[in-house]
């Protein structure tokens, strides 16, 4: 059997943003990711199906994996033909020990490559307002462990030289040892009064910033019980923070917000959210694929030029509705005729983008202002197709049939139960760290549901905010016993991504 190969990657420090296209290439590919304790879960969804996910995480509190046990386990794998990740916080040579690893790999003849991340050192800092370097205050910065014990004997830290090796100095998992690290700076002569930044959590939902001077930083850190993960910052740029910090002015700083919409459909909206400042955990509860049977489908297709109207309720309805048709071996002449009608913006664009005009889009996107917005537009007897999902709301068909119109609606879609990454979702409720959770349709709420389905439900959703596209989604959501705390008033992305901020954005 071929040998397989080992990646050390970096997964930066926490935004899944920072993330580098060369990490996420060969998590696409890996059979087996080995990840770490500050790697942000989000990133294993990258991981192929199929994939083993193996954590070796280390605290204070104690290890998973010893880092002997780490290196044998990557050999193993990779000696057996497996692909192998090695994913690891921030920068795999910047305190990750991963000069280590790739030590065991080349002693043991195992191909390994290396990942770059970007390291908590600069980040952290960066989303705190801090530039390491700045050409008005300093031109060099150390990066140094903060887990080294500065009294011991024996130090490999030089504290004589560190004191002043740089004007920035960035110690990385310190805290435990955060006043003996400032009190030996400043026996050594660095003034008392300089800046000194605590960034927690940088990069995450959850950062915290404190500030100080080397003089009083301890006692203030004891005070606000601040922790690890934390990356302490030494110099004058720590004083920038007032005037640069940037993040915490977005509205949703500080929000983990939950995406449940489909997987090749959230972008759009995580984009968004993310922009102002949220986190974003994508968790689609459903998948969009083609109905069983597309003989419905098919014989509408066959027969398109006996409408008078077609006439789509969701970009989906398009996007299966075209699939179907070049599939058959045809093209968009075959819609000549043809009066269009699209029940939102989206939806509009989505048409446009065939090079087709749309005649008829309701000032409010809802099947029923559909069927009031025709009312004058269409003859009784006339013939129109209704592309749709095949679980969809009767009320547009009955609505036109009404009105006099012959109606036929066909399934070109159906949703069918996701929940890709539901234990990883379910430990994130525990710990109360999702605030929000947004739903855009009421297949994605009825599969929400389904999957956290248990008397401990209420718990789960305990705190948390729930955000819906529209009345519709919303009245699925209450019939389920959900609290709704924001519903959009235009039914978009931009709608929902506004009553968000409206209702839960920071002042």
């Amino acid at each position: 059997m071929p040998d397989g190969i080992v990646y050390l990657v970096g997964a930066g420090p926490g935004d899944p943003g920072l993330f580098t296209l060369k990490g996420r290439e060969v998590l696409e590919k890996a059979d087996v990711v080995v990840y770490d304790r500050l790697v942000n879960p989000s990133l294993l969804s990258m991981a192929r199906p199929g994939a083993e996910i193996i954590y070796a995480g280390k605290s204070p509190a104690g290890h998973t994996m010893s880092q002997g046990e780490i290196n044998s386990l990557l050999v193993q794998r990779a000696k057996s033909g497996q692909v192998v990740v090695r994913l690891k916080g921030g920068d795999p040579f910047v305190f990750g020990r991963g000069g280590e690893e790739a030590e065991a790999l080349a002693e043991n003849n195992v191909p390994f490559e290396v990942v770059p991340g970007v390291t908590s050192a600069v980040a952290a800092p960066a989303y705190a307002g801090i530039p390491v370097t700045h050409r008005d205050f300093t031109s060099a910065v150390a990066v140094i462990t903060g887990n080294e014990d500065p009294l011991k004997e024996g130090s490999r830290i030089a504290w004589e030289k560190i004191a002043f090796a740089a004007g920035t100095l960035v110690f990385l998992m310190g805290m435990a040892n955060l006043q003996v690290i400032a009190s030996r700076l400043v026996e050594y002569g660095r003034d008392p009064r300089t800046p000194v930044a605590l960034v927690r959590w940088g990069t995450w939902a959850e950062q915290e910033v404190l500030t100080g001077t080397l003089a009083d930083i301890g006692e203030r850190a004891a005070r606000a019980d601040f922790a690890n993960p934390a990356v302490i910052v030494v110099g004058e740029v720590a004083a920038l923070r007032e005037k640069l910090k940037w993040i915490e002015s977005k509205p949703l700083f500080g929000r983990r917000v939950l995406v449940t919409r489909a997987a090749e459909q959230a972008g759009e909206l995580a984009l968004a959210l993310r922009s102002l400042g949220a986190e974003v955990l994508e968790f689609p509860t459903i998948k969009i694929i083609a109905p069983e049977d597309c003989g419905p489908l098919d014989e509408a297709l066959a027969k398109i030029d006996r409408y008078n109207w077609l006439i789509f309720t969701s970009v989906n309805g398009v996007k299966f509705f075209f699939r179907r048709l070049f599939q058959k071996g045809r093209d968009i002449r075959q819609l000549v005729g043809l009066r269009l009608g699209a029940i939102g913006p989206a939806t509009r664009r989505a048409l446009e983008n065939y090079g087709l005009q749309v005649d008829f889009m309701p000032g409010e996107y809802r099947a029923e202002a559909i069927a009031a917005g025709l009312a004058e537009k269409i003859s009784s007897g006339q013939r129109i197709l209704l592309p749709r999902a095949d679980i969809a709301r009767s009320f547009l068909k009955e609505a036109l049939e009404r009105q006099g119109a012959v109606v036929e609606e066909v399934a070109a879609y159906r949703t069918v139960m996701d929940g890709r990454g539901r234990d990883l979702v379910r430990e994130y409720f525990i710990r109360g760290r999702i605030h929000i959770v947004t739903f855009t349709s009421s297949s994605t709420v009825r599969n929400f549901v389904n999957l956290f389905d248990g008397p401990d439900q209420p718990r789960l959703l305990a705190g948390v905010g729930i955000a819906c596209i529209g009345p519709v989604t919303a009245e699925t959501a209450r019939e389920l016993g959900l609290k709704v705390d924001a519903v959009a008033k235009e039914y978009t992305v931009e709608g929902l991504v506004k009553a968000i901020v409206e209702r839960f954005g920071r002042c």
